[in-house]
């Protein structure tokens, strides 16, 4: 699961970004993580965002 994290954040974040120092990272880190599990669409919910109002039909 780790190594999922880590392709994740390369792929997403730190291959579009130039981090110049740790409280760079930090601030990015903590605004990736908000769309993330905020605004992103997710395959546990059928690829509606968290704050959606629609909600995935139970199975």
């Amino acid at each position: 699961m780790c190594e999922r994290v880590i392709a994740t954040l390369r792929r997403e974040l730190f291959d579009q970004i130039l981090i110049p120092n740790e409280r760079h990272l930090a601030l990015v880190l903590q605004k990736y993580l908000i769309h993330y599990n905020g605004h992103r669409p997710h395959q546990s919910r059928h690829q509606h965002p968290r704050t959606s109002q629609r909600r995935p039909p139970a199975t």
